[in-house]
């Protein structure tokens, strides 16, 4: 990668198991090089895999996150942590529970709290504590989304309580009984907040996000399309298949 360029680079593969093994390979390298690293994760579909090659190698003893530090983009606002569907049973059933974090050390925003303002906050001041996130992961909604920064959303927004849009509700709804279940609301760290990890790598595969990565890498910066904030950082990389990267056509 480029520091201080300003420019997103670009890594792009044949498929999704390819971006997710190059993912997987940062996030390896990161804890390799310092064990005691914090890092940023992400929900959904889209990382599954990544966090199934990382659990390969913890499993296998080729790895260890007993030292390393986490903190996630978002939470469902009113699903408890034991909610299926909530994010801590998301991170608990495909990472956490299966390598050898430290519960104490693996944060989640909290969308059951009474004052969500004041667990934003909370939130923000955690991360500050651990020193910053070494490594942030994301991965990018159709409309342009980064965690549940959805378009609109302030450069200098923060852990805060967000209403998510119906594209995003509709997105989410395959994880859900019906679209009806989803939740409305969730707490999500700012554009701020992701701007000020040290590294970011962008996942973002299949044909449906073709058109937000050309947005987002291409297009003007805006709050119309958050990723597009990840212009102004000096280490950012989106590992792409080459169907989403279809629409960069010859800078691809």
């Amino acid at each position: 990668m480029a520091g201080g360029s300003n420019l997103i680079e670009l890594e792009i593969v044949s498929d999704h198991e390819s971006a997710s093994a190059r993912v997987a390979g940062y996030f390896v390298e990161q804890v390799r090089r310092q064990r005691a690293s914090v890092l940023g994760l992400a929900t959904g579909g889209t990382p599954e895999r990544t966090y199934e090659l990382l659990v390969e190698k913890v499993q296998a003893g080729h790895l260890t996150f007993s030292q390393a530090t986490t903190f996630n983009l978002d939470e469902y606002i009113g699903l408890d942590a034991d909610h299926p569907q909530s994010y801590h049973a998301y991170m608990q059933s495909r990472l956490f529970g299966k390598t050898d974090f430290d519960p104490k050390q693996t944060h989640l925003p909290d969308g059951m709290a009474s004052d969500l303002t004041e667990a934003g906050r909370r939130y923000e001041a955690l991360i500050a504590e651990s020193g910053g996130i070494d490594l942030q992961l994301l991965g990018l909604g159709s409309n342009g989304h980064i965690g549940f920064n959805e378009p609109g959303a302030s450069e200098e927004s923060r852990t805060r309580v967000v209403d998510l849009t119906d594209a995003t509700i509709d997105a989410n709804a395959r994880f859900f009984a019906s679209a009806e279940e989803v939740p409305r609301r969730a707490l999500t760290m700012g554009i701020a907040t992701i701007l000020e990890a040290r590294e970011i790598v962008l996942i973002a595969t299949g044909e449906s996000k073709a058109e937000a990565v050309e947005r987002a890498v291409r297009g003007p910066v805006t709050s119309r399309m958050p990723a597009s904030f990840l212009q102004q950082h000096a280490n950012v990389t989106f590992v792409l298949d080459e169907a989403a990267a279809s629409l960069l056509g010859s800078r691809a």
